[in-house]
């Protein structure tokens, strides 16, 4: 029973990425068993009437076709009957069929195409098993019931002709299997390199920044006295932390945009608004992660007249970037390139005076996986800009001359008059619908700014309140309850950022958890980082138009507030599907803060019994690796119930992220995917925009970044998650299970390695990925996830077992780490339980 259900794992994981194959099949058989029957009787009375055989086998292909509809219980048995199936319907109809009819030609090509069938729809081991085991029924059940059995000679003759045909065909497919895995390795290795070398240059940078960091930093061992940083180093500080998250910013722009394309990911025009050019245009110039301040220089604007077209900003950054990157990736052999981005009459040219593009290349310049000359680029950047250009409705074209310049142009369709208008009255009437009678406080030493910005906040029937510097501010937050602060930060007395810690310090309490949102002329990258830092909910850049700053403070409003007490998810009934309770009760224990009604099942059998049960559930989120019946099976199943629950939304949750799991998500009828270990904030805001909700999500209070443990690792813990649970009370219990489990989970990883038993190493893999995460074992957790990605997709472990040692080392240091944050978080006196 044992060596079967092996079987049956390689025969599953098959038809994992498959299953219309089997399908097909039963489709094919539902059909053509009692078609051929028929068709036989118009040529020649058949020596064996065998309709009580094809009746059977076109019932079992029925049953396989209309899985959908099984009850929920049996389905985790669908790829055991689909085994048995295939038997049946396959050696053994066949090869007993040619036996009752005495062989001949005939008899032989129906072997042989049934033995064809086999090889495509198994793999080599159950190839080779199911024939067997058909070709044994049919000859016992012909030797049962043929009252003189007699084996055809000229049949037997030709086995060995099938047995070659079985063997090449196998040898051809696996041969076929190998070369298709060997050219997606190859696309891979290809696609990573270009990454590679695409990230190289954020890398460079943020080391740069690092290093920038160190030479402000005191030295270790510094006298106290000494380790007091000055305002200009603290700016310094700030400005190197701006440089390298911006530059991580780029890179992940880069692997967005290279997969978007890779994946062909179509862009929503549901989610489309109206840009101004010469915005959008200044924002790209600004966010751009140049490589030092001469590239910036670099880039010069100009704008003749504005205009606006509807489109996505997030794609169109990428696209100027895009440009942008290419127009200064030959400074280096080019010292003087200069680029000059020109806006007007419905056009936004890049131009750069480097050294062209030859014409044979311009033709083909915009198609996916093509350069033009540079080495190590995606070549999808270019095929990016078109689709996303091509999806505003406007086209993108470019023009060169070798050793003269580049000129990137394009042209967007005109919006009229009516439609700006009514545009710009549709935001205006969205803003003042949430800001409406809400207060204000406008905190600005710019007598002049004051009055432009009151203007055009005027048609959002806001009570505005005027501050001209900061302790004026602060003397009015004292003495009135405020929805939003709209705050200058440079500014005489107290400046913005000065304001906005005595405020989240708690200096004017009834307005502690107010919004706030900068008004600055600061770069956006320096400012993102500061604000953020400082409390601040939001920033816009100076000068801003009115319907940015409509929307700005709109979105603020429409923020989760810093209040605990909101519950975004109060009154909501979930179903939480997980086969391991530790995974459960850390999500669980998430969604019930925020005031949702939780029920946890394990696995997917059990989802559709709550779902049948009558219980009406907001939304379900499921594991999609579960035992028995997964997280994808699940959801096919509950959207082809025909049920009223049939639409109910499913959110995954899993480990593994490659574009392959989403897809498979997404084709189940999933709505939503979450990675685990899954972060409070994003579970909140993931469940609260896929039910409509406009409820609040809380906002934890602006802190210092939490201290995190490290090693020669890297980091060990991620202390944000483990304060989570501190905040939950559930520390404690968590550490007194999860070490223990942990520890457990590793030891029968080892003996599966050694046994050489992949798939039972596959599931403590499994098992640990999870709990590390949710554990806030953050080293642990991405060890883990490297070791498991190749072991699930590849069914390979890393050479020797070293690498076990390695892993029990890393747990050893991880179980001492949590220990010791246990300790540190326990009451005087109070032992923690993972001490």
């Amino acid at each position: 029973m044992q060596l079967f259900r092996r079987f049956l794992a390689h025969y599953a994981d098959y038809h994992r990425h498959g299953p219309l194959m089997l399908r097909y099949l039963s489709l094919v058989g539902l059909v053509f068993f009692p078609a051929y029957y028929l068709l036989r009787f118009t040529k020649s009375e058949p020596v064996y009437d065998d309709w009580v055989l094809r009746l059977v086998d076109a019932a079992i292909c029925a049953a396989l076709f209309l899985r959908d509809r099984w009850p929920a219980r049996w389905r985790r048995y669908y790829f055991a009957y689909s085994y048995v199936v295939l038997i049946v319907t396959l050696p053994v109809t066949f090869v007993f069929t040619s036996l009752k009819h005495g062989g001949g030609t005939i008899a032989v090509g129906n072997t042989l195409m049934a033995a064809f069938l086999v090889i495509l729809l198994a793999d080599w081991r159950n190839v080779i098993v199911i024939l067997l085991a058909g070709f044994a029924a049919a000859v016992g059940l012909y030797a049962a019931t043929d009252p003189a059995p007699m084996m055809p000679v000229d049949y037997i003759e030709r086995w060995p002709i099938l047995l070659a045909v079985v063997v090449g065909g196998s040898l051809f497919k696996f041969a076929l299997e190998r070369a298709t895995a060997d050219k997606v390795r190859s696309a891979y290795a290809s696609l990573a390199a270009s990454i590679a070398h695409e990230m190289r240059n954020p890398l460079a940078q943020v080391r740069h920044s690092l290093e920038g960091v160190q030479k402000v930093l005191p030295p270790p061992g510094a006298l106290p006295q000494l380790t007091q940083l000055g305002a200009a180093e603290l700016d310094i500080l700030y400005r190197h932390v701006a440089q390298g998250e911006q530059a991580i910013q780029r890179g992940l722009q880069t692997i967005s945009m290279t997969l978007d394309e890779v994946h062909a990911k179509p862009l929503d025009p549901a989610v489309f608004s109206y840009l101004s050019a010469s915005e959008v245009v200044h924002k790209a110039v600004d966010e751009y992660s140049y490589g030092d301040d001469q590239a910036r220089d670099r880039i010069r604007m100009q704008v003749v007249d504005d205009f606006q077209f509807r489109g996505d900003e997030t794609a169109f950054l990428f696209v100027l970037f895009n440009l942008i990157k290419n127009a200064l990736h030959y400074v280096a052999q080019y010292p003087s390139i200069r680029v000059d981005i020109t806006i007007g009459g419905h056009e936004i040219k890049v131009r750069d005076n480097g050294p062209g593009i030859p014409a044979h290349v311009l033709g083909g310049l915009f198609e996916p996986f093509r350069t033009a000359g540079k080495s190590g680029g995606t070549g999808l950047g270019l095929a990016y800009c078109r689709r996303v250009i091509s999806a505003f409705g406007a086209e993108i074209r470019c023009e060169s001359m070798v050793g003269q310049f580049t000129e990137f142009s394009m042209r967007f369709p005109p919006i009229g008059e009516t439609e700006r208008e009514q545009h710009r009255a549709q935001v205006l009437e969205a803003a003042r619908a949430t800001l409406a009678g809400k207060r204000l406080l406008l905190v600005e030493d710019d007598a002049a700014q004051r009055v432009t910005t009151r203007h055009k906040l005027r048609p959002l029937d806001m009570q505005i309140d005027e501050a001209a510097d900061g302790q004026r501010a602060l003397d009015m937050l004292a003495r009135h309850p405020y929805d939003l602060v709209l705050l200058d930060l440079h500014m005489p007395v107290l400046d913005g950022y000065q304001v906005a810690q005595r405020v989240r310090q708690g200096e004017v309490p009834a307005n502690r958890y107010v919004r706030i949102i900068a008004h600055t002329s600061e770069p956006v990258h320096v400012a993102r980082v500061k604000t953020q830092r400082a409390g601040m909910d939001a920033f816009i850049s100076k000068p801003c138009a009115q319907l940015p700053l409509a929307q700005a403070l709109q979105r603020a409003l429409q923020r989760r507030a810093s209040s605990a007490a909101s519950l975004p998810l109060d009154g909501r009934r979930l179903l939480l599907a997980d086969d391991s309770a530790y995974n459960r009760r850390a999500v669980a224990a998430y969604l019930r803060d925020a005031g949702a009604t939780v029920v946890e099942v394990d696995h997917g059998v059990a989802v559709l019994e709550q779902l049948e049960s009558g219980g009406t559930f907001d939304a379900v989120l499921m594991d999609l690796n579960m035992p028995g019946m997964d997280g994808l099976e699940a959801a096919r199943s509950v959207r082809g119930s025909g049920r009223s629950w049939a639409k109910v939304p499913i959110v995954a949750l899993t480990a593994h992220s490659d574009s392959a799991a989403i897809d498979a998500a997404r084709i189940a009828g999933m709505d939503g995917f979450l990675i685990k270990p899954v972060e409070a904030a994003l579970l909140y805001d993931s469940l609260v925009a896929l039910l409509g909700g406009t409820r609040p999500v809380p906002r934890p209070e602006a802190l210092p970044p939490p201290v995190v443990m490290v090693d020669a690792e890297g980091p060990l813990l991620n202390e944000t998650r483990l304060e989570s649970y501190l905040r939950l009370g559930l520390l404690d219990e968590l550490l007194a299970d999860y070490l223990p489990e942990i520890a457990r989970l590793v030891d029968v990883l080892a003996e599966a390695v050694h046994a050489h038993e992949l798939q039972r190493a596959r599931d403590a893999l499994h098992s640990l990925l999870g709990m590390s995460g949710e554990a806030g074992a953050l080293a642990l957790y991405q060890r883990v996830r490297r070791i498991y990605v190749p072991v699930l997709e590849q069914r390979v472990w890393p050479e020797g077992q070293a690498w076990v040692t390695d892993l029990r080392a890393l747990a050893a240091r991880t179980e001492q780490a949590l220990r010791d944050y246990g300790a540190r978080q326990a009451p005087q006196g109070v032992p923690s339980a993972g001490g």
